[in-house]
């Protein structure tokens, strides 16, 4: 279904009693809500979860924002590399004011949130901006950004930047996402390359928008480091990182912990930057640990 939010069309999927404790799952760079996998989604729904998965703005099938063009990324990367202010369309804080206006359009006063990747940095500024949104946290293979902190390879990084052979031929594309999502997955639970190339081309038959990765790219390296932001962030978090994460390295993960009051880490060995089917448990104990203090907490204070 189609929602309102902050202004922009947004495509919602919701599964899940009504009266389930709300969860708000944020995607990562470019992916669209279908890239939480349906099996997690039943195993959290079975926990008791209400679980609301959406497009972000300009990726599957919500509003696109194809009229603000796209961004030069080779100079934005180079301006990003200098220090120097980095343009983008949007920004990683209109994301989260996004987050913060759907869950008012559904009528909630806020709920939990399960946030991945690029999806993870927009959680930042939801919980910062907008804490009484935001019941309780789980960070998956995110990073606040700050340029001490482990990055990617040279290799890592150019294969990011990388566009397939013949960008128009949708067999190309999917060779060159296989390849892409095969170079960061999980060396310990490794799928099989014909599972990986299927999913991803009942991806791309729902909605391609390379235009809009490029737009999130930017404004990614437009947001920067997002350190100040994690002292303001009061809802109970959960870090979930893995040990073998080549995108985003262990010590972005570790760093947030530090930098976050309160929060805790799940280091899993093994995994890289993807939810392989046999973390789901363990993901959906980490989510439900996170909004059991935060139940806690509320009880605490009604109470006192």
């Amino acid at each position: 279904m189609q929602i309102s939010a902050n202004g922009v069309r947004l495509e919602v999927d919701e599964r899940g009693p009504a009266s389930g404790e709300p969860l708000v799952m944020i995607m990562g760079l470019g992916m669209q809500l279908v890239a939480w996998p349906e099996g997690l989604v039943d195993q959290l729904v079975a926990r008791g979860f209400r679980v609301i998965r959406f497009d972000n703005r300009d990726v599957g099938l919500s509003q696109p924002f194809d009229r603000l063009g796209v961004p030069n990324l080779a100079v934005a990367a180079l301006r990003h590399s200098l220090g120097l202010p980095v343009a983008s369309p949007y920004r990683l804080a209109d994301l989260a004011d996004d987050t913060a206006a759907l869950i008012a359009a559904l009528g909630l006063e806020s709920a939990h949130v399960c946030a991945a990747s690029m999806g993870g940095m927009v959680a930042q500024h939801l919980a910062a901006w907008h804490p009484l949104r935001v019941r309780s946290l789980t960070l998956m293979m995110t990073t606040s950004g700050a340029r001490r902190l482990p990055q990617p390879s040279l290799k890592m990084r150019m294969a990011l930047l990388s566009r397939p052979r013949h960008p128009h031929d949708p067999a190309s594309v999917i060779e060159h996402l296989v390849r892409l999502h095969g170079m960061i997955g999980s060396p310990a639970y490794p799928m099989p390359e014909e599972q990986r190339r299927e999913r991803i081309a009942a991806w791309m038959q729902r909605a391609y928008r390379p235009g809009a990765v490029v737009r999130q790219m930017a404004a990614i390296a437009a947001d920067g480091d997002r350190t100040p932001l994690l002292a303001r962030i009061a809802a109970p978090t959960h870090v979930i990182h893995g040990a073998g994460d080549p995108l985003v390295p262990l010590g972005c993960g570790q760093d947030l912990v530090r930098r976050i009051r309160g929060a805790t880490l799940d280091v899993v060995d093994g995994m890289g930057h993807d939810l392989p089917e046999p973390l789901w448990p363990r993901f959906v104990a980490g989510i439900a640990g996170a909004a059991a203090r935060a139940q806690h907490v509320d009880t605490t204070v009604s109470r006192g």
